[in-house]
């Protein structure tokens, strides 16, 4: 599974490259604290309810994280699972960012 660490994704935004950031946090972390301005909410549990919404990113690499990296993990799982190949697992997740 490919992953990215923490500086690397720094450098990414830094550099102003297109990066699309996925939060699978819950609604009420997301809203504690987001990682970056543009990064958009799809919570773990909801993936099933909420796949449909995110056809747009089947053809794109976009980078997946959570508080530490578990939740991601499992979330870059389910969505290889289900035709979204370029999925990015952030390495520690917020934490570590």
């Amino acid at each position: 599974m490919e992953q990215i660490t923490a500086s690397e994704l720094r450098i990414k935004l830094k550099n102003k490259e297109t990066v699309i950031i996925v939060d699978v946090r819950e609604p009420w972390e997301y809203e504690e604290r987001q990682l970056h301005p543009s990064s958009r909410n799809f919570p773990l549990g909801n993936l099933p309810q909420l796949i449909s919404e995110m056809t747009e990113l089947k053809e794109v690499s976009f980078v997946v994280h959570c508080k530490t990296g578990t939740r991601s993990n499992q979330a870059q799982k389910y969505l290889r699972k289900n035709g979204f190949s370029r999925v990015i697992n952030l390495v520690g997740g917020i934490e570590g960012y």
